[in-house]
């Protein structure tokens, strides 16, 4: 009997071990196959489009399931990241970021520097800025970062020379201290600088305001030289810098895949440091 007793126990014991283990096999099992969900913010243009080609693949063999969402304004990606509505967005710079989470009490943290298209220096009327004129016209940002950056394009070529004392990216109109050309600057909205093309003879167009107006980055007379804090982040809540998606889309970004497709898909970009 008691011999019994002990077989019956242990055939008892070993039937729910294997349904514990079953449940834990299943469990999982479970949790392998659940995909992961992801939603990531642009504006729609060349960024939306780095989401698509040079990223998002990346996140899917990692089994994410990512959802792109387009933003028309620079304001709307930054509210939906902060209320949750998207996990991460790609359209900004860190002086927009930075400033703008100040603003708005917001919380907001650059992941990783991107490729950004540069602004550029175009022209119908030359062919390379050996030839500009006496007295030519220039179109440039009228805001007052872009309008800094352009100035800093004009110093590099040597068309002007700044007050050195001047902070360069908080330089204006009024800190040119030489203009050997006589260049006629006129400041206008940056979403009009790709048209002013037709009647300046030289306009300084940002990157992002080129691309949505089909031009051709590599037909820019000059291209600006930009340092990182002007070239577009990936950023997500501050909360979540260190979680594993943020770190999935760093490993992506810092892949040789990645940089693949920006330079076959988009040249003329300019590389942060980290890419050098």
């Amino acid at each position: 009997m008691r011999k019994f007793v002990l077989t019956l126990l242990a055939v008892v014991l070993a039937a729910a071990l294997a349904a514990c283990g079953g449940k834990e096999k299943a469990e999982d099992t479970t949790a392998t196959e659940e995909k992961k969900t992801l939603k990531f913010g642009a504006t729609a243009g060349p960024y939306s489009d780095m989401l698509k080609k040079a990223i998002t693949p990346g996140l899917e063999e990692k089994g994410y399931e990512v959802e792109i969402v387009e933003f028309s304004d620079y304001i709307q990606p930054n509210n939906a990241l902060d209320s949750g509505d998207i996990d991460a967005n790609l359209f900004q710079h860190i002086v927009y970021l930075e400033n703008f989470s100040k603003e708005n009490n917001m919380d907001l943290t650059d992941l990783i520097v991107v490729p950004t298209a540069p602004l550029g220096i175009y022209s119908n009327k030359y062919k390379s800025l050996d030839e500009v004129e006496d007295g030519a016209s220039i179109t440039i940002p009228n805001d007052p970062v872009n309008a800094a950056r352009t100035l800093l394009v004009l110093e590099a070529n040597g068309l002007i020379k700044m007050n050195p004392d001047v902070e360069p990216l908080k330089a204006s109109e009024k800190d040119v201290v030489e203009n050997p050309k006589n260049l006629v600057i006129q400041p206008i909205e940056a979403g009009q600088l790709p048209r002013s093309v037709e009647g300046a003879d030289l306009a300084a167009v940002p990157g992002n305001f080129a691309l949505a107006a089909n031009m051709n980055l590599l037909d820019a007379l000059a291209l600006e030289d930009m340092p990182d804090q002007f070239r577009n982040v990936v950023a997500v809540k501050t909360d979540n810098k260190d979680k594993q998606f943020a770190k999935d889309i760093i490993e992506i970004v810092e892949s040789d895949k990645f940089e693949e497709v920006i330079d076959s898909d988009f040249q003329g970009f300019g590389k942060p440091a980290w890419m050098q």
